[in-house]
């Protein structure tokens, strides 16, 4: 019997417990893939993106069966009855009620669940920086935190993202895990921390600056300079590890790896800031005065080495190393790097600030600038912790995660990545190929954005064991890679 080939779920016989078990676990997760997209689906909605028939009872009663397991684990509810019954997500880290407010991400379509509060200081913020209030920095705002019984993040918050962010059970040495997946995690961090800041390098060749140490064409030679001062600064932080704390020192050298080659003043590298700052597109002035700098800078590594949950002294670094502009520039990044320290010394998955989008991720910022509200950058800190520790679990890897966008282009993306092994082309001249091979789809720019990205991983995770994927010969991978390294030169 032929099967359709867009159809997700193989039910091959209703009695065979082990493939309803499997097709269970596979719909739970193309359901809750789908709750990341949309406020809320139907029935219906779930049996067309898995390729089943709503009106078949076999292919619905599986529905059924899955969305039944969802509540009772209550990871989602139902509202209304009948045929008018929907389905949506229990907020995955937090109980209480949300709402949902358009926080668009770069790749769309997408939403993120905001709380109130988060709601509230959007719209405050959708107002011009002129029409916003002129505020200095809060010298309260730090002192009146005390460690380990102030929390930014919540228990429950706390507890989930424990779990989430496990590596495994086995008690290893401080930085094990950072160090098993450092090669995955130099290019993901260095990557998106840089994207953050308007670098322009795609992700294959920021694998290829990090691992050869081959710039791309026709870029700004500064970004290069960025990524790899990203790439020093992530193993610097992994070789320091096994230390007790985090000390001020460890932070400053962060900074130095970061801004080498960067600012006008070499000396400022590594060095507290000892001229005025101020901010595009925010009214907030930071401290000018050098020894108040400092003085703050040294309580806010008191208080961060004081506090015990590793997610919490993440949370804290982000917010206040961000808000303190303890630097003449390249604050942004060093809070970013040092919110990864406590995760690392404790082998927990890093956050690698996958899909963030600039705008959101500035927004959140500006919200702790102007307002000392942390709800905004509490809800993108937990939405991309989540999507980083996806990319680093290896059991959700082992389980074939559904990705649906990739489900959708799978044939673009096997013509593509085929197209690139067959034709030889070389890995100086892959983007600019995919680029154009994009192009001639005519698809929308937040679709070509974002299968450029998904037929990069593609490319960068490919090897002997995997090419039958894309239905390519062993002869044919061998002769495009030793292709490659012969005409390096």
């Amino acid at each position: 019997m032929e099967i359709a080939t867009n159809c997700l779920y193989n039910i091959e016989s209703s009695n065979n417990v082990l493939n309803m078990t499997k097709q269970n676990i596979e719909l739970e997760d193309l359901i809750l893939n789908l709750l990341k997209t949309k406020a809320q689906i139907s029935l219906a909605n779930i049996a067309e993106e898995a390729g089943l028939i709503a009106k078949n009872e076999a292919d619905r009663k599986a529905i059924q069966r899955s969305l039944a397991n969802l509540i009772k684990k209550n990871l989602l509810k139902a509202k209304g009855n009948a045929r008018a019954r929907v389905y949506i997500a229990n907020d995955y880290f937090d109980k209480s009620e949300k709402i949902t407010v358009n926080f668009p991400l770069n790749h769309s379509p997408n939403e993120i669940f905001v709380s109130k509060e988060s709601a509230a200081l959007l719209t405050y913020l959708s107002k011009p920086a002129n029409k916003r209030k002129p505020v200095s920095y809060n010298q309260d705002f730090l002192k009146s935190y005390i460690p380990n019984k102030t929390f930014y993040l919540s228990s429950s918050i706390r507890k989930d993202l424990e779990i989430l962010g496990k590596s495994e059970n086995v008690v290893h040495p401080a930085g094990t895990y950072a160090r098993h997946i450092l090669d995955r995690l130099l290019i993901d961090l260095s990557w998106n921390s840089s994207r953050l800041e308007g670098n322009t390098y795609s992700i294959l060749e920021t694998k290829r600056l990090i691992e050869l140490g081959e710039a791309a064409e026709n870029k700004d030679v500064l970004e290069a300079q960025m990524i790899l001062n990203h790439k020093a600064a992530i193993e610097f932080i992994v070789d320091s590890a096994q230390e007790p704390e985090i000390t001020s020192y460890e932070i400053r050298s962060i900074h130095a790896l970061l801004s080498e080659n960067l600012l006008g003043d070499p000396g400022g590298s590594g060095r507290l800031r000892d001229i005025s700052v101020g901010i595009s597109g925010t009214p907030y002035l930071p401290l000018n005065n050098p020894h108040v700098i400092k003085q703050f800078f040294e309580i806010f590594v008191e208080k961060l080495n004081g506090i015990k949950d590793s997610f919490e002294k993440s949370f804290f670094s982000l917010v206040h190393l961000s808000y303190l502009q303890a630097f003449e520039d390249v604050n942004k990044r060093t809070s970013r790097l040092v919110a990864n320290i406590p995760l690392i010394k404790n082998n927990l998955k890093p956050l690698s600030f996958i899909d963030v989008n600039q705008k959101d991720y500035v927004n959140s910022l500006l919200g702790v600038y102007e307002k000392n509200d942390i709800s905004l950058l509490q809800d993108l800190y937990l939405w991309a912790y989540r999507r980083s520790a996806q990319r680093y679990s290896a059991q959700q890897q082992a389980m074939g995660e559904p990705n649906l966008f990739k489900l959708k282009y799978r044939a673009e993306i096997q013509k593509i990545v085929r197209n690139i092994i067959l034709e030889n082309i070389l890995q100086n001249n892959i983007t600019s190929y995919i680029d154009s091979s994009i192009k001639s789809l005519g698809l929308t720019k937040d679709d070509s954005t974002r299968l450029f990205q998904i037929i990069e991983t593609e490319i960068i995770s490919l090897h002997d064991g995997n090419i039958a994927r894309f239905k390519i010969l062993p002869s044919e991978w061998i002769k495009w890679a030793n292709k490659d390294k012969g005409d390096k030169g």
